[in-house]
């Protein structure tokens, strides 16, 4: 397996004691994977059938395996398809079939939910159909702006199911409680398809090599990446962040995780240990530049990132100084190494990132310290570089591979809309989940108050908003995400997941600051317990 070492050199790891066992799965993965590739190829499947499988299969996170087979039926189906033909299709086939084109980016159109209305309602008979109700409200995630029909089925969905789901047993259940708590297109798709292997049994078993696959899949998975959990791991010890820097959150397994958000595949194992350190020394610079460090530290600090070299160490403070030695070899070794592949310019644009981040975080340090609350715009402007998506995202880069092309760079850095909508839910998320904690700790730049000041308008009013262009700008993803896209859905897949993983530790609470109880229960549930074959 490939790893990066302590010293920050690329470097092969010798051979874990889990590598006979993950090659034992990957022999027992190839015969029902070869039965699933053919189940899909069927040319004598009905097509809801067919498109149920395909839906099955995504959410199991197996689609990857079965790109070239999905897209050749996919196309097929969408090429064929009539309305007409909708006019016997049931509620919860009709989803199934939407939400199978969408995922995958086929724009196949809302009007299918049209005879399910009657005048400005939904008609009535569909409230008893549960699993239908279940599809139409996944599928309503998935909506684009003006697409009036789907954002009324969200609120109609959601406002049924809520008041029917104490009624409800077994896996159905289960089914609409995960569903109501976080819709599949806002979560973390490893979680998800453990989840939904869990809760949609039946699914899962129609086809035995499905289920077969998706057990040796999980557990394949499980191994590489706690491998790459313990890698992560041990070169955060060994580089005694903790011992002179005592005041940061030590988050190693929920920063692994988020990443892991970003990308599953076994084959961005690499790019997964990578993004993982980079976004570790995210949190080191937040936690001193936040909580510890006084302004003229501060200031020195940032000057001495955005100078990038090992002689600018004599300027800054003693207990800062192992923390930028380090920053400064990990790069140097990173670029290095990458520059033999003619791929060091994701290195730079990481980097360059990074530097932003800390003289964003500079600003917001000098409005906290003299007082000032920004207007919103001005606000925005800052918020979305320390919201560190940018750093993130760049970095998600590094470790891809071939995909991360000189083009796929600059259509980055050309900031498309796509990319502007992830990173406005990268930051009001947070805000409008954390600023009464952030004002309890004297800090003056939040959303939420720079929205208040600007606009005179309440607090509530003011979170209505802040949460109405957090939807407006998932809408703007699911519209990127369709065909025919910018680039390829290799790297739109980080974008999305980004937004998936905000969604994820800010929903309900501040689930970074205090990763009690998500961050806890997916790292349990993808670590802990694998399944017996």
């Amino acid at each position: 397996m490939e790893a990066v070492g302590a010293n920050g050199i690329l470097q092969a790891t010798t051979k874990s004691t889990e590598e006979p066992i993950m090659e034992g799965y990957t022999e027992a993965m190839e015969e029902p994977k070869e039965q699933v590739r053919r189940l899909i190829s069927d040319p004598t499947m009905d097509s809801n059938k067919k498109l149920s499988l395909i839906y099955t299969v995504h959410r199991l996170g197996l689609t990857y395996m079965f790109l070239k087979e999905i897209e050749g039926q996919l196309e097929k189906l969408f090429k064929d398809f009539n309305l007409e033909d909708y006019v016997e299709v049931d509620l919860h086939t009709a989803s199934i079939n939407f939400q199978a084109f969408r995922h995958l980016g086929y724009k196949l159109p809302c009007d299918v939910f049209n005879k399910f209305k009657d005048g400005d309602s939904f008609k009535e008979y569909i409230t008893s159909d549960v699993r239908g109700m279940l599809g139409l409200y996944e599928s309503a995630q998935l909506r684009l702006k003006g697409e009036k029909i789907l954002d009324e089925a969200s609120v109609f969905a959601e406002t049924k199911l809520k008041s029917l789901v104490n009624t409800l047993e077994g896996n159905l259940a289960q089914q609409v409680k995960q569903s109501l708590k976080r819709p599949f297109h806002h979560g973390m798709p490893m979680v998800e398809a453990r989840l939904y292997f869990s809760n949609y049994q039946q699914e899962c078993s129609t086809h035995d090599s499905i289920l077969m696959l998706a057990k040796q899949h999980f557990n394949y998975l499980q191994l590489q990446q706690k491998e790459e959990l313990r890698i992560v791991s041990k070169w955060w010890k060994d580089m005694r962040f903790q011992e002179t820097n005592p005041y940061i959150r030590d988050r190693v397994p929920e920063i692994y995780l988020w990443i892991l958000g970003l990308y599953f595949e076994p084959s961005y194992s690499l790019a997964r240990i990578i993004a993982t350190k980079i976004t570790l020394f995210l949190v080191v610079l937040d936690d001193t530049y936040d909580a510890y460090a006084t302004i003229e530290e501060i200031r020195l600090l940032t000057d001495a990132i955005n100078r990038w070299d090992i002689s600018a160490m004599s300027q800054i403070p003693e207990y800062i100084r192992p923390f930028y030695k380090i920053l400064l070899n990990e790069y140097a070794e990173l670029e290095k190494q990458l520059a033999k592949e003619g791929r060091a310019n994701s290195v730079i644009a990481s980097k360059e990132a990074f530097q932003d981040i800390a003289r964003g975080y500079l600003e917001e340090a000098e409005w906290t310290n003299s007082g000032y609350v920004a207007s919103f715009p001005e606000y925005m402007k800052n918020g979305l570089i320390t919201s560190a998506y940018n750093v993130i995202s760049k970095s998600a880069l590094v470790g891809m591979g071939e995909i991360v092309s000189e083009d796929a760079l600059a259509w980055y850095e050309s900031h498309p809309k796509i990319l502007q909508a992830s990173e406005l839910i990268s930051r009001l998320q947070d805000d409008v989940m954390t600023y009464q904690f952030e004002r309890e700790r004297g800090q003056s730049a939040t959303g939420v108050d720079a929205y208040i000041k600007t606009y005179g308008v309440p607090e509530k009013e003011a979170i209505d908003e802040l949460k109405n262009m957090i939807e407006n700008a998932w809408k703007d993803i699911n519209e990127g995400c369709l065909k025919p896209r910018e680039v390829s859905m290799d790297l739109l897949a980080p974008i999305l997941n980004l937004a998936r993983m905000i969604d994820v530790v800010y929903r309900y609470d501040d689930g970074f600051t205090f990763p009690g109880k998500t961050l806890k229960e997916y790292i349990t549930l993808l670590f802990v317990g694998s399944f017996q074959m």
